[in-house]
């Protein structure tokens, strides 16, 4: 039997890899607006040290985009990928569907806990300030998936 994660990970990626190339693609362009500069290791990103240039151009992005309202459906049929079943059907909004500064949050209550399901298109770096860059290009990478 394959582990919860597992299947969603699966799950997602094969029926949404496209949605989250997309993401990836709104983060590109809100990326582009950015003003400062920040080095990891050898490598120079656009960043930003507000978090208002991260999360009101992103949410701005996926409504335009129209990708808002695909997230509530990838929730549940990652749920039910796992093996789960909600008792609500879930909605693009709080508490199901939310906006950070890394990029979206999905989460929903399943017998087995609180899964999270995050799309990390954003890192967050803090040395002697805290400073917001583009994340991974890799739709692989960009999943995060927790089940407590």
């Amino acid at each position: 039997m394959v582990d919860p994660e597992t299947a969603i990970r699966e799950y997602i990626l094969g029926e949404h890899e496209e949605t989250i190339t997309a993401v990836i693609r709104c983060a590109d362009r809100v990326a582009e607006s950015w003003n400062d500069e920040a080095t990891v290791g050898e490598t120079t990103f656009q960043a930003t040290t507000d978090r208002e240039e991260v999360v009101e151009p992103l949410s701005r992005e996926l409504h335009e985009s129209g990708l808002l309202p695909v997230f509530s459906t990838i929730l549940a049929e990652a749920v039910s990928a796992a093996g789960f079943s909600m008792q609500a059907t879930p909605v693009p909004a709080p508490p199901y569907v939310a906006l950070t500064s890394r990029g979206p949050i999905l989460r929903a209550t399943v017998s087995a806990g609180r899964l999270v399901v995050s799309f990390h298109v954003f890192d967050v770096r803090r040395t002697t300030r805290t400073c917001y860059i583009q994340g991974t290009r890799d739709p692989r990478d960009v999943i995060m998936i927790e089940l407590k």
